[in-house]
């Protein structure tokens, strides 16, 4: 299981998620805008705006705000240019991290991504130093009641990847532009995800544990918590038990 997806949900167990559920709001409206502005207004049309869309849902966003989204970004967004960019470095204990921003202040952005690893016993790297250790995927979760063989067999046939059977869910790996695919597919078959997205999986896992474990931790809340970045991914393993002491 990649560190990142370990962390989602020992942060939902926590009620996290929930806490910062506005936080949470703000930055997919942001995607959900960006997207109809790169791509256009029309889901079936746009992928990336069905999947920002379909994750909005996933969160129990108000269906106004996603259609005011994109009528936002179908209408251009006059006064705000957003950049994408991703930052790339290495987290305690030499593990890979990659953060993707979405700013209208690149320098603000990326003096506060820097200053955030410092404090947190990490550095930036420079663009391409851990990035070939993730490979982008479509990526979705199940939870352990489904009939993994039923799943499998459904899954591989809508042309996924991989079906897994990690410690506390199923997860099915497909390539990104398979994802709604194979997702429109599984629905149809009566499996309902616990999450599905777009993500980057690591190739390799560092382990961690005592105060490497704890800046860790320390590390990917205070990125995610910073506005301007969309998703942070990692490439630590941590017990699940040693995270929910530290959380």
């Amino acid at each position: 299981m990649s560190g990142h997806n370990k962390w989602s949900t020992i942060k939902h167990k926590k009620g996290a998620a929930d806490a910062k559920r506005g936080k949470i709001f703000t930055k997919l409206i942001k995607e959900i805008t960006v997207a109809a502005k790169l791509g256009g207004g029309d889901p079936d049309g746009n992928p990336r705006l069905r999947t920002a869309i379909d994750k909005a849902k996933g969160e129990n966003m108000p269906k106004d705000n996603v259609e005011r989204a994109i009528k936002k970004g179908v209408g251009g967004m006059e006064g705000v240019n957003y950049e994408e960019t991703t930052y790339e470095g290495y987290g305690p204990g030499g593990t890979a991290v990659l953060v993707e921003v979405m700013t209208d202040n690149r320098n603000r952005t990326v003096s506060d991504v820097r200053s955030t690893f410092s404090k947190c016993n990490g550095n930036m790297g420079e663009t391409g130093c851990v990035s070939w250790l993730f490979d982008k995927k479509g990526l979705l979760v199940f939870p352990k009641a489904t009939d993994f063989d039923k799943l499998f067999e459904a899954a591989i046939e809508a042309g996924a990847d991989d079906v897994t059977d990690e410690e506390e869910q199923y997860e099915v790996l497909t390539d990104p532009s398979a994802f709604h695919q194979v997702k429109t597919a599984l629905e149809a078959a009566g499996f309902k995800a616990e999450s599905a997205e777009i993500t980057m999986i690591p190739q390799t896992m560092v382990k961690l544990d005592g105060k490497n474990a704890e800046n860790m931790l320390k590390l990917m809340d205070r990125l995610e918590d910073n506005d301007d970045v969309q998703n942070v991914y990692a490439n630590f393993d941590i017990s699940a038990e040693d995270m929910e002491k530290m959380m």
